[in-house]
């Protein structure tokens, strides 16, 4: 995949969180929320060089953030900077 995100933005594969709990349910698909972390797979310059967040980072973003979008089948999501939280050590 080639796909240099413009402006303040960041392209973000969703971190799947695990379908059961931790007593051992098993929570349906239609009833999980999508998961607010996610995986860095792309980077713009602008962000890159001042703001540190780089490919393979794992960040937090708000939940009505972004834009999904979908490349070589699979899902991702496009955020503006002020979209991402935080970034996960």
């Amino acid at each position: 995949m080639n796909f240099k995100p413009l402006g303040k933005r960041i392209l973000v594969e969703r971190v799947e969180e695990d379908t059961k709990t931790a007593s051992g349910i098993i929570i349906p698909d239609n009833a999980k929320e999508k998961p607010l972390l996610g995986i860095v797979r792309a980077v713009s310059e602008h962000i890159s060089e001042k703001h540190g967040i780089k490919n393979g980072d794992k960040v937090a973003f708000g939940k009505y953030g972004g834009t999904e979008i979908k490349l070589e089948g699979k899902e991702y999501l496009i955020l503006k900077l002020e979209d991402v939280l935080g970034v996960l050590a």
